[in-house]
């Protein structure tokens, strides 16, 4: 649940939940004074039914001394009150009263005599007013019989004292529930989150995990994860990059060393004077190529470094299939006629697709130019574009059709296939790795190391892939595959 909603329905239920809580404690109280007050009635009722015989006694309403009044005191107590008084209004007696106070006292007559033979209830007392006549239907006097409701009253009292230790402990109940469901929703993740942020930051790794909910604490965590993971990942690119780049350098000063050592060396042997002319020209060939190399290696690690910045994007436009896969696969010819290399074209592709067609022809360059260095004098070297609803062609090496097969769903491939030596398995794994070379090519200035490693930074810019199959003593196959999009 979100979290406002849940503070909405808290607040509600705070609110209403004391109210409620009050109002059932008033009705079952009310309920309770109200049986207590029947009770106390009918009581009252029963005790006035009782003495109405007593106090009928015509001889009680005159000025007497007190003597004749205490056969009327086993009738009263401390709850129980009798007052008489004559037909003029003399107060004559109280039973709570001493006579000595209570005699020759006139009320008021009109207050006497409200509310007659009526039962009055007050807040603590039952009270009661009959009139008394002789045997002539003479008017001898009143009395007024009061009861107190002291029953009512210890229970009123007992049941507020029960109210307010009630709603006391429902306060402090709901207090306390609503402190751990806070602490339970908001502080304990919040504490949480904010201890998982400062070992992060401290680069502590905790091994309690933070646990997702559903809230905007749950949005928050997981948006903390994501941060985590992005600078996780982020440092560890830039950790690998550190890494490239300090082997690079390692590399590429190793590599350099010898045609830098060539170069010294030719140099040096051209300034004798004892060089025949057919040397001259051989040592400046020699000098020629190995400058020629050396532009080469700085050329693919410019390539190469600006294929790894993310600034750096494809120009991706609209091609013919047909018309691109002609001129890619076209000027390899030369290149192998010099090593004496038969080489077969094959094209069979849709007709348009979208790519940049600079950095495709500098994956099949580097491809191409990988191949016809590792293949022997007299022996083949395919290269063909082959699409998704094309059968391969007859001449890749049996054991590598269903792989290729499987690999290029959906999709067209590049095929370069050449006769060599083949690669070690382990070899394959390392290829595409920056400056890989295996023993016998490093430090020959046979290449700079990054001809793999910059087709397949740019195959994977096309979103497409790249994969080598290869084997000893027979050959290898590279195989480029991009997706099928664009123009039909």
């Amino acid at each position: 649940m979100k979290i406002k909603y849940w503070l909405m329905i808290s607040y509600l239920l705070v609110m209403l939940l004391p109210v409620a809580a009050a109002y059932l404690l008033y009705v079952s109280l009310s309920d309770y004074d109200d049986k207590q007050d029947i009770t106390d009635f009918l009581q009252f009722q029963d005790v006035a039914n009782n003495l109405e015989d007593v106090l009928n006694d015509v001889s009680l309403y005159t000025i007497q001394s007190e003597e004749n009044y205490e056969p009327l005191k086993r009738y009263t107590n401390e709850n129980l009150k009798i007052d008489l008084y004559r037909y003029d209004g003399i107060h004559l007696y109280s039973s709570m009263t001493p006579s000595s106070a209570t005699q020759l006292y006139k009320p008021n007559k009109d207050v006497l005599f409200q509310n007659l033979n009526e039962y009055q209830k007050n807040p603590r007392t039952y009270s009661l007013k009959r009139l008394v006549f002789d045997e002539q239907e003479q008017l001898a006097g009143l009395y007024e019989i009061t009861m107190s409701r002291q029953a009512w009253i210890d229970a009123s009292n007992k049941s507020t004292t029960m109210m307010v230790v009630l709603l006391s402990t429902f306060f402090l109940a709901l207090y306390v529930i609503v402190i751990i469901a806070i602490n339970k929703k908001l502080n304990r993740p919040l504490n949480q989150l904010q201890h998982h942020m400062t070992a992060f930051a401290a680069g502590k790794e905790l091994d309690q995990r933070l646990q997702p909910s559903r809230d905007e604490i749950g949005v928050l965590i997981e948006h903390f994860e994501q941060m985590k993971a992005q600078i996780l990942e982020t440092r560890e690119k830039l950790a690998k990059q550190q890494r490239e780049k300090e082997y690079m350098v390692a590399s590429l000063s190793h590599d350099l060393k010898t045609p830098l050592t060539v170069i010294r060396t030719y140099t040096e042997a051209l300034e004798s004077h004892h060089l025949t002319q057919e040397e001259r020209e051989e040592y400046q060939q020699i000098l020629y190529e190995k400058l020629e190399h050396m532009k080469e290696m700085i050329n693919d690690l410019s390539v190469f470094t600006a294929l790894q910045s993310a600034e750096n994007t494809l120009r991706r436009v609209p091609v013919n299939g047909n018309e691109f896969f002609d001129m890619l696969f076209s000027g390899y010819e030369e290149a192998c006629a010099k090593k004496n290399i038969h080489l077969n074209v094959e094209t069979s592709v849709r007709n348009g697709y979208v790519l940049d067609p600079k950095q495709m022809i500098r994956v099949v360059d580097n491809l191409m130019d990988n191949s016809i260095r590792y293949t022997p004098e007299g022996k083949y070297v395919w290269l063909a574009g082959i699409s998704a609803k094309k059968p391969l062609p007859n001449w890749v090496f049996p054991e590598f059709i269903q792989g290729l097969d499987d690999w290029r769903n959906d999709g067209t491939v590049i095929i370069i296939q050449n006769e060599g030596q083949g690669m070690h398995p382990s070899q394959i794994n390392k290829v595409f790795q920056p400056f890989y070379q295996n023993e016998a090519s490093r430090g020959k200035g046979a290449t700079s190391g990054l001809g793999l490693s910059i087709a397949k930074m740019i195959m994977e810019k096309h979103e497409g892939k790249i994969k080598i199959w290869s084997i000893e003593s027979k050959g290898t196959l590279i195989a480029c595959w991009l997706k099928e999009r664009g123009l039909s």
